[in-house]
């Protein structure tokens, strides 16, 4: 254990001394900020107010403001969710390019402890990044605001980023011990950074895309994490806003709301409940491990 322990700390301390490399773990979510101020505030304002015909004179302008800002943050996140385990990750694929991996290979350790010290100290980096822009976004949003989310919902939303942060890193795992170089690692990264936006629906929500691209999405945990973050932080906003209107529309402007920004979790083209979808994320989860195991003796043969 002590070993395995030692391993993992010292993956922990390579990819936080790389200062460019916790910069650019954080690239997409700054470029998914950028582009919500120039692009897409002003569609969802649209969209909002679309839907909140009729009703102009009973829900506060602050409060939709808040409500679109907290789309963002969600998109934010999300993306973050996909992106920053994925380059927490990259300490595998240097070591193989420099050879460390043959060193590491030489030890006492079992195949084993060395995949899951890559996987823990990689899940632990993606937390606290993720944990951080999470912090930053509650910090700006509850200067401009109220956003009437409660004490327990803030910590569950953190509970939601380590299991994010988890789901994701196992499923990369998978798909980063396979590059041989950074290049072809960082390449990848670039086609990930500009699909991952689209499959959690930070950029077109998912109800925009057809049935079947929708299920091809939902497939991957990222996308439920989000699912249950942004009901988790928008829910208390929206309850607001609904008694505000009084029932004048039958809850037409809520329901509007969710449907149109994807608040139901998904699976298969079958809905499921919010607990459903954290017990599929699990199971994800839990597969990815047990693969990890199993391919990485495959992948690095002892030399």
């Amino acid at each position: 254990m002590r070993k395995f322990m030692g391993l993992t700390k010292r993956n922990l301390l390579i990819y936080f001394k790389d200062r460019q490399s916790v910069i650019f773990s954080m690239l997409t979510s700054i470029i998914v900020l950028v582009l919500y101020m120039l692009f897409l505030k002003n569609t969802y304002i649209d969209s909002a107010n679309s839907a909140m015909k009729g009703l102009e004179g009973l829900i506060d302008d602050k409060d939709i403001d808040m409500l679109v800002n907290l789309i963002l943050l969600v998109g934010v996140i999300g993306s973050a969710l996909i992106t920053v385990p994925y380059n927490c990750l990259s300490t595998i694929v240097n070591d193989k390019e420099n050879k460390i991996d043959y060193d590491i290979s030489a030890t006492p350790l079992k195949r084993w402890q060395i995949v899951l010290s890559y996987f823990v100290a990689s899940t632990i980096s993606a937390f606290v990044m993720n944990a951080v822009i999470l912090t930053i976004g509650y910090i700006v949003l509850s200067a401009q605001g109220n956003m009437y989310i409660s004490a327990e919902s803030i910590a569950y939303s953190y509970a939601l980023i380590f299991l994010g942060s988890l789901s994701a890193t196992a499923f990369f795992m998978l798909i980063i011990i396979f590059f041989k170089t950074s290049s072809a690692s960082g390449a990848f990264f670039g086609m990930l950074s500009a699909a991952c936006g689209f499959v959690i629906g930070a950029y077109i929500p998912l109800s925009q895309f057809s049935k079947g691209i929708q299920n091809f999405c939902n497939f991957f945990p990222g996308t439920g994490v989000t699912v249950l973050y942004r009901n988790t932080i928008l829910n208390g906003l929206l309850d607001k806003i609904n008694t505000d209107i009084g029932g004048v529309d039958n809850g037409e402007f809520v329901s509007s709301m969710k449907e149109a920004f994807n608040f139901k979790g998904s699976i298969f083209g079958s809905e499921v409940s919010m607990t459903g979808l954290v017990w599929y994320v699990l199971a994800f989860l839990l597969v990815c491990i047990v693969a990890m195991v199993l391919v990485y003796p495959k992948v690095y043969k002892r030399k």
